[in-house]
């Protein structure tokens, strides 16, 4: 019986180590999504703002004479 429970313990031990894990890559991968989310809305932002120069910069050019 010593073994037995020995073995048993030993499982439960490995797969309280598995939840442990997955809970934690669960954890970190709701971090990432969110960095990544605030990542994309800085790179449209960023985007919107040189669309937003390069208008002006073609404008102010058209304007140029000859």
């Amino acid at each position: 019986m010593c073994r037995v429970e020995a073995e048993f313990n030993s499982l439960e031990s490995k797969v309280a180590q598995f939840v442990g894990l997955c809970e934690r890559l669960r954890a970190e991968n709701i971090s990432l999504r969110q960095e990544l989310a605030s990542a994309r809305n800085d790179a449209k932002r960023l985007k919107d703002k040189i669309e937003g120069a390069r208008s002006k910069v073609e404008h102010l050019l058209s304007r140029l004479p000859e």
